[in-house]
């Protein structure tokens, strides 16, 4: 055989042993390829991608060789990565008793009995919340319990991409707070729901089966709060620049305005959007103070808020903490 042919030979092996170790490497990690198939947006290439994905997963498991990715996951103290949970575990509602009273009125906490507050939402939920953390650490009344929960690209719609029902459960149980101030809805205005119970199905957004699951995933979270003990702040969703978003928001802010009205006593909704809103009505980045000086309120997305549209946002979640505790004596 001449030199060309040795050299063709020795191309083609190293050809061969690439793509198998590019296979074996796809086999290695194939739980993290499905599970990241299967939070990403609906449409076509999520379709392929779980077509691609999932019968390599199942090869993967034959042949154990997701062990490998499970041990290290295990040491790193995550094993749950590549989990797709999907579970909508909310409590069921009452229906053949009566609704309980509201709790007794500004229930004291002091310095010696501290009122234990949790932050968590979705990524809108993050600006606000360290503004009530920096508000609220003179105080000698509340203890924050951890850092602001927010969790990029969560919401109530795909718990395949965090499940915020299990975690809510898991949370309450840990951390035993007395309020919890909550923002959902930032990344739900979209038409496809995960963890639908078996057989059911939800027509596109604000559609009639769509809002009823939803409103079902929302009082289940209040449920789920409040019959730990705790007292829910849910802050609304803000006007944006998209008009056709900030429809869609009112759309989920209705839902969660009026199963707050139910629970009257344990949550409190507070509505935002007039708080950024222009003289028209319209939304506005920028938003005179008391002052009259233009303040920056958004940040360049159009959606997310500006340091001083969270310390706006604190005032008034203290201002309904205020109202339902004794947080002066």
């Amino acid at each position: 055989m001449g030199e060309g042919g040795r050299r063709f030979r020795s191309a083609g092996s190293a050809v061969v042993v690439s793509l198998a170790a590019l296979l074996v490497g796809v086999l290695l990690n194939a739980p993290g390829l499905h599970k990241s198939a299967t939070i990403q947006p609906e449409g076509w290439k999520r379709d392929v991608a779980l077509a691609v994905t999932g019968p390599l997963e199942t090869v993967s498991e034959a042949l154990l060789l997701d062990r490998p990715r499970r041990a290290l996951k295990a040491v790193l103290g995550r094993s749950d990565d590549d989990e797709i949970d999907t579970a909508v575990a909310v409590p069921e509602p009452a229906t053949s008793e009566p609704k309980p009273p509201p709790p007794p009125m500004r229930e004291t906490f002091t310095p010696e009995r501290k009122l234990r507050l949790w932050i968590a939402g979705d990524s809108l939920v993050v600006v606000p919340g360290e503004s009530l953390l920096r508000a609220v650490g003179s105080s000698p009344a509340i203890e924050p319990v951890g850092r602001v929960d927010g969790r990029i690209a969560s919401g109530l719609e795909r718990p395949d991409v965090f499940n915020w029902f299990t975690y809510l459960r898991e949370q309450l149980r840990k951390k035993r707070p007395r309020a919890v101030v909550v923002m959902f809805g930032g990344n739900d205005d979209h038409g496809f729901m995960t963890g639908l119970p078996s057989g059911t199905d939800t027509g596109p957004f604000g559609s009639p089966t769509w809002t009823a699951e939803y409103r079902r995933r929302v009082a289940g979270v209040m449920d789920s709060i409040t019959r730990s003990g705790a007292f829910v702040v849910w802050i609304g969703l803000p006007i944006t620049e998209d008009t056709e978003q900030t429809r869609r928001y009112d759309t989920i802010n209705a839902i969660v305005q009026s199963e707050a009205a139910t629970r009257p006593g344990r949550v409190s909704y507070l509505d935002t959007y007039f708080f950024f809103a222009g003289d028209d009505g319209g939304y506005a980045q920028y938003v005179s103070d008391d002052s009259g000086k233009l303040v920056k309120m958004r940040a360049d997305d159009g959606v997310h808020f500006e340091r001083a549209a969270g310390d706006l946002i604190a005032h008034e979640v203290l201002r309904r903490l205020g109202q339902r505790f004794d947080l002066t004596s």
